[in-house]
């Protein structure tokens, strides 16, 4: 036998050692709060999708969306993030108006598809004098803490409503179970907003008489603050099914799309790991709607245009597409106070995380 050909087989057999000695992919997602709808969101892909794509992925909790930008861009291992539309929309106007920090965390991200909407919870007290979303102006607000996407939402939707920020004195940071106890315990905030998809941990553990402390604001669709507030933000409505033991009606609300986020990689072995998940994304999509949280069944499994300044990262989108017009059509199922505010900084750059002391 030529030499050639031994060499060649020697080759062959180094190189198999090489692949089967090859460690497997350990990537993390950074979610939210233990309570929140991300988590149990990350946990899916991790068991339905990066799990059959040979990937180990961790999902790790996070105050919320503009943590996740961040810890996307920066914190070693992370490679995906669940992340709010107005969040991602609220750094790229950053990075517009000039802010160079927010460009940097920004601009290398790019999207891997859409998922869900998520409810917006204007939470009051059950004897509280207000019922409707537009009746919380001027009225002491938690609204989850730095960081979060929570904390973006309810800026926004208060400025968009009323037509100035919310103010600084009654503002409090608080997670949803700080807020909670603060609202029903010392009574010291008016009222709790809460970002979270239904059905939501922290609202399905609650017993019968969690109706006797709290209530879910209404979405007035007469009122001229819900007009300009559906500017940005969509109606929905929290369905009593989702929490049967406590709450008897239907509630109008405002939801935010939530969406998957990765980094633009451009490493040959992350293009190829993140191009197995997009690919087992799509393969086992069905199993994520069958047996992942609720939601999973309002995801569609399709890639729209994205606004400007949004980009699709290229590699997972070319196998997401090529695969997808391979899939016959489906149907689907539609602590503590307030933080002082350091004085070279806007209070939207603390709630983004972007300011610098």
């Amino acid at each position: 036998m030529p030499i050639r050909f031994l060499l060649i087989g020697l080759l062959w057999i180094l190189f198999g050692s090489y692949a089967a000695a090859a460690p497997r992919a350990e990537y993390k997602i950074v979610t939210a709060t233990k309570t929140g709808t991300y988590i149990q969101i990350g946990r899916d892909l991790a068991t339905w999708v990066a799990e059959p794509a040979d990937i180990s992925l961790e999902a790790l909790e996070s105050k919320g969306s503009a943590e996740n930008i961040q810890r996307m861009r920066f914190e070693q291992g992370v490679k995906l993030a669940l992340v709010q539309s107005d969040v991602y929309q609220a750094f790229l106007d950053e990075a517009k108006a000039g802010n160079a920090e927010a460009g940097d965390i920004i601009k290398p991200l790019r999207l891997i598809m859409p998922l869900y909407d998520e409810e917006i919870y204007f939470i009051a007290r059950a004897d509280a004098p207000i019922n409707s979303i537009h009746e919380i102006k001027n009225k002491k607000i938690a609204v989850g803490p730095l960081g979060s996407g929570t904390a973006l939402t309810s800026r926004t939707v208060y400025q968009l409503m009323f037509g100035e920020p919310l103010p600084p004195a009654n503002t409090q940071y608080l997670t949803n179970e700080e807020a909670l106890a603060k609202l029903t315990v010392d009574k010291s905030i008016d009222v709790a907003i809460i970002v979270a998809g239904q059905p939501a941990k922290l609202f399905t553990d609650m017993k019968a008489e969690a109706r006797n402390y709290i209530k879910i604001l209404k979405l007035d669709d007469a009122a001229p603050e819900t007009a300009r507030a559906k500017k940005t933000y969509f109606p929905a409505v929290i369905r009593a099914a989702s929490y049967s033991a406590w709450l008897k009606d239907d509630v109008p609300t405002l939801t935010v799309k939530a969406y998957l986020v990765t980094y633009d990689y451009g490493l040959q072995s992350t293009v190829g790991n993140l191009g197995r998940f997009a690919e087992s994304l799509c393969t086992n999509f069905d199993k994520l709607q069958a047996n992942g949280h609720p939601k999973w069944k309002q995801v569609r499994l399709e890639l729209p245009p994205l606004s400007q300044g949004w980009r699709y990262y290229a590699p997972m989108e070319k196998r997401l597409r090529a695969c997808i017009a391979r899939r016959p059509a489906i149907g689907f199922s539609t602590a503590g106070g307030t933080p002082a505010l350091p004085r070279n900084c806007t209070e939207q750059e603390m709630v983004l995380g972007i300011c610098r002391r």
